[in-house]
């Protein structure tokens, strides 16, 4: 039972070691990462897109 008290203090202590970012970074990051995944979602929605329409003409679907 006494390692948890334990343990905690040295998350604490190792927290406070950590160099966090500042808000300006942490929001360039973010704006990156999301444009990064719409670009991702599109080209995957264009592929799906582009497969079905194959495979349907393939099996004599409408």
């Amino acid at each position: 039972m006494n390692k948890i008290p334990s343990f905690l203090k040295e998350v604490y202590a190792e927290l406070t070691k950590v160099t966090w970012l500042n808000r300006q970074d942490v929001l360039r990051s973010t704006i990156a990462v999301s444009f990064v995944v719409i670009i991702v979602a599109i080209y995957v929605s264009l592929v799906d897109f582009g497969l079905s329409i194959f495979v349907k003409s393939i099996l004599g679907g409408r």
